[in-house]
């Protein structure tokens, strides 16, 4: 009608949360690409660590305790050697120790638990109560007693605590397979003729090698943990070798004075089991297929 004007539009702006989502896109890509970087470094580290072992075991008094500079990037220790090369030697001690773990462990793990879900009866109910004695002590106390029975060094830590470490792969991969053994394609198999043998192999436990990825995965992190416990604890890696837990025990004593001798090797650790812990959520959410039907 004449006289009368149209009311304009409201005029949208932008929410503030939306212009902040935008600018907070690269460090959730960052976030997400951390791990990735962070295991990238650490295997760098692993395989320099062999080229950088005289260097990180190099004693210098006139550098004891000095603090980071241009020369040393995360200053020396109390022996005056430099604490990047040190770093760089440990990350090797804890990748070896790590993957060596989770693989004997899941190998034994992987057998008996194969083994006792599928014949049943006594072999079944054996390991079960021996799986409830192992459960029944801490895990890092039964792998320092261990550690103490068997002395000092690298193969000695990875044999103490894959002694206790299997028992979780065995749990995982028995009550896999109770829960396929009735399954049709296994009944198939059997009525075909297929001996125990290859029906595990076969038929159960390619089925059950999802949920042991994730388990392994979250292993390796706790295998580095409680190495750098032991270390810490002198039944680890012996000196002059490097160890991030026994650099940690060592700089201890000089946290005050130069705190770096700490701060680095605990941030190397944390990162690392940081980053392992994250990408076994996320080899877990992309492997169980309950998650990713309810996505």
């Amino acid at each position: 009608m004449p006289g009368l004007t149209r009311a304009s539009a409201p005029v949208e702006r932008p929410h503030s949360a939306g212009r902040w989502g935008a600018a907070a896109a690269p460090l959730r890509r960052l976030l997400r690409a951390l791990p990735w970087l962070v295991l990238l470094a650490w295997l760098a580290a692993a395989l320099a660590g062999a080229f950088v072992s005289a260097a990180a075991n190099r004693v210098d008094l006139p550098r004891i305790l000095a603090p980071p500079s241009a020369a040393l990037p995360l200053g020396a220790d109390d022996l005056g050697r430099p604490v990047l090369a040190r770093l760089v030697a440990g990350a090797r001690t804890s990748l070896a120790v790590g993957f060596g773990v989770v693989l004997l462990s899941a190998v034994v793990g992987t057998l008996v638990g194969g083994v006792a879900g599928f014949a049943g009866g006594w072999s079944d109910l054996i390991v079960v109560r021996v799986i409830d004695v192992f459960l029944a002590f801490p895990g890092i106390l039964l792998a320092i007693a261990l550690a103490g029975i068997l002395g000092p060094g690298l193969g000695n830590v990875v044999i103490a605590l894959a002694a206790v470490g299997w028992v979780g792969y065995a749990r995982l991969v028995r009550a896999q397979v109770l829960s396929l053994r009735r399954r049709d394609h296994v009944l198939a198999a059997r009525a075909l003729g297929a001996g125990p043998s290859r029906i595990l192999r076969r038929h159960l436990l390619p089925l059950a090698v999802a949920p042991l990825i994730v388990e392994a995965t979250f292993g390796v992190a706790g295998a580095v943990v409680a190495e750098a416990g032991l270390s810490f604890l002198g039944l680890g890696v012996q000196p002059p070798s490097a160890s991030w837990g026994s650099m940690i025990r060592d700089g201890v004593a000089h946290m005050l004075v130069a705190p770096h001798l700490v701060a680095a090797p605990g941030l190397a650790l944390m990162l690392v089991v940081l980053a392992v812990n994250l990408l076994g959520d996320r080899l877990r959410d992309h492997l169980d297929v309950r998650i990713a039907r309810d996505r």
